[in-house]
């Protein structure tokens, strides 16, 4: 008999909190556990096989703290990992829990989205390079067109707090213009991070009028919601005290004053080592 747990929710670093706080949001009586690797961060330049070693370590952990189902709120572990955890090691690990991933649901959201089936992705390069984007929405939605660009300077902007400053109005104009420049028929724009909605406010200032920019927080949130409605059997094993725990495996004191900034709230989280 399966034993009821929270909600496990696992990044490779603190965007996965930006998913978290949305899927809070929406199912505020559920509890959570967060876990963020922040000490092996970021994973959007290693490996397929690291990411996929390191993410499957990560849900082990939230499994044996007693998740049933795992939130990957990292695109570049949903990107790297997650197929091959729910077809490779889930059967094996225990064929009642789920693991899912942020990739899929923004990929659905994106048919009533685009008008002209044009559509902008900003990630990490490994998320690009996985070309899961592009897979998804080519599954879904065969007309729409993928244009992705690379952005390797966006995350250390947002871990090192530099968000509002100058220097980071530049490096996001000049990877705005460049791929708005290339493509002037995008209408439709995925932050494929979840670090990158930290930097909303100046992509919003420098991406053409009228662009759409998907909330992929939200979007998770509620394919979440509607995934626990059609599969009760996973809904009922999970705990409901309105509760959050927060783990990292880097200094605390670091992880809390850059997550209590993602959550909008005081965070105090405890250390482990995966």
């Amino acid at each position: 008999m399966q034993i009821s747990g929270p909600i496990g929710v696992f990044d490779s670093g603190y965007g996965g909190l930006s998913i978290l706080r949305e899927i809070h949001k929406h199912l505020p009586q559920a509890d959570y556990i967060y876990l963020g690797d922040n000490a092996r961060a970021p994973y959007g330049t290693r490996s397929f096989d690291l990411v996929y070693e390191f993410t499957l370590q990560a849900v082990k952990e939230l499994f044996s703290r007693g998740c049933n189902l795992v939130i990957l709120a990292c695109n570049t572990a949903s990107a790297k990992a997650l197929r091959s955890i729910q077809q490779r090691d889930l059967p094996a690990i225990d064929p009642d829990r789920r693991v899912l991933g942020v990739i899929r649901p923004t990929a659905e959201a994106i048919g009533q989205a685009t008008k002209s089936r044009s559509v902008g992705l900003f990630a990490t390069p490994g998320t690009v390079a996985s070309q899961s984007y592009d897979m998804e929405i080519g599954k879904l939605y065969p007309d729409v067109e993928v244009h992705s660009h690379a952005c390797p300077m966006w995350v250390p902007l947002v871990e090192n707090l530099e968000t509002n400053n100058p220097g980071a109005d530049y490096f996001i104009k000049k990877d705005i213009d460049s791929l708005f420049g290339s493509h002037k028929d995008i209408d439709t724009l995925i932050l494929g991070c979840t670090h990158y909605p930290l930097l909303l406010s100046s992509i919003e200032r420098h991406v053409p009028k009228g662009t759409k920019i998907l909330n992929q927080g939200e979007i998770t949130a509620i394919s979440l919601k509607d995934y626990l409605k059609r599969h009760p059997e996973i809904n009922r094993r999970i705990t409901r005290n309105g509760t959050i725990q927060y783990f990292t495996t880097e200094h605390p004191d670091k992880f809390n004053t850059l997550a209590s900034v993602f959550m909008g709230r005081p965070v105090e989280a405890n250390k482990i080592v995966l």
